[in-house]
């Protein structure tokens, strides 16, 4: 029997799993992922599916992430939160400020569980997970034992983790400590952010603004299905970044501390006059070009010509090659998503 996987995937893309397990604890997760193992079938762990494109049928298990719970202690400095994995992050953001709890309002809105957000490392206006990131708990599915990473074990980097590289398909998070400072320290450089005024603004108002600018320039996944941010801002070399910007004199910049310069992906698609531009169902979002929509019942191969011809024309025409934030899932779990639009 194959069970749809397109109710859990926000692309609303059709595919197949052998079998699909919910789990609520993490015995539930680690059984489930045993008895895969053992049939000698692939697994894959997702939590609401906000950042996969399914290239193929899955012919394994899919073990959706559900583990609950949000606990709030406090230190003279600083909350400190743990989080179950399965909680969904939106309203994680929400429940803090409720409480009076500030410093998740940039990440409003961010589609997916908190069990996915340092995986990606997950990031916008400004403010990334390692920003507030205390520890990961894990638990090695192979074993059953359980361990806590620091933030700084975590090797956090630009939408990347350790949970990427060597931790990826041997470990599944469980849950995540953040530590949100006492005294409040807003972070206002980009854009409508930037016009607020910082020794007056609140939480709330920022939280706001962020939702107000991501509904304006964002599909609804119920409406069009997609995967949010399609591509990676890029990170050039400073030499790089003034070669384009000596022909591209507007294009925006963000120096990183490494002094390397981050380039906005989705100023390089717009300029390609890609807005729009359709492959079978798939298309270029017309309010973001970051985003990549399933505008008429697009098939993944839709979708990955899409992400091809965008790479290629961005490639051709500024020498920056874009890379997938999407995790792309092949027959048999993850594949390299650079690979698959190359």
């Amino acid at each position: 029997m194959s069970i749809s996987l397109k109710p859990f995937n926000t692309f609303g893309i059709q595919a197949q799993a052998k079998q699909l397990v919910h789990a609520y604890s993490t015995a539930e997760l680690v059984n489930a992922w045993h008895d895969a193992n053992v049939a000698g079938k692939p697994v894959l762990i997702l939590g609401e599916g906000s950042n996969v494109l399914f290239l193929h049928d899955f012919s394994g298990t899919v073990i959706l992430n559900r583990i609950a719970g949000i606990d709030i202690h406090e230190s003279n400095e600083a909350w400190h939160l743990h989080v179950g994995a399965g909680e969904n992050w939106h309203r994680l953001v929400e429940y803090t400020l409720e409480r009076g709890i500030a410093g998740l309002e940039n990440l409003a809105l961010i589609p997916g569980c908190a069990g996915s957000a340092p995986i990606q490392n997950i990031g916008a206006y400004g403010v990334e997970l390692k920003h507030v990131c205390e520890y990961v708990d894990c638990v090695e599915l192979a074993t059953g034992i359980e361990q806590r990473l620091s933030a700084q074990e975590c090797r956090f980097g630009y939408r990347d983790s350790i949970f990427k590289h060597e931790y990826q398909g041997r470990v599944a998070i469980v849950a995540l400590g953040l530590r949100l400072p006492k005294i409040w320290v807003p972070v206002l450089t980009y854009g409508d952010l930037t016009r607020l005024e910082p020794s007056t603004v609140t939480p709330h108002e920022v939280f706001d603004a962020v939702c107000h600018m991501r509904r304006t320039k964002l599909p609804d996944p119920t409406v069009n299905g997609n995967a949010g941010s399609f591509f990676k801002n890029p990170v050039v070399s400073a030499q790089q970044a003034n070669e384009l910007l000596q022909r591209f004199p507007g294009a925006p910049y963000y120096p990183q501390h490494d002094g390397s310069v981050k380039l906005a992906a989705g100023w390089l698609i717009d300029r390609c006059e890609l807005k729009g531009f359709c492959v079978g169902g798939a298309a270029v979002h017309r309010q973001q070009a970051l985003v990549l929509i399933n505008q008429n019942g697009a098939t993944s191969r839709d979708v990955v010509e899409l992400a091809r011809h965008v790479r290629q024309r961005v490639g051709e025409k500024f020498n920056v090659w874009l890379e997938p934030e999407v995790r792309f899932i092949g027959e048999q779990g993850e594949v390299s998503a650079v690979e698959a639009i190359s």
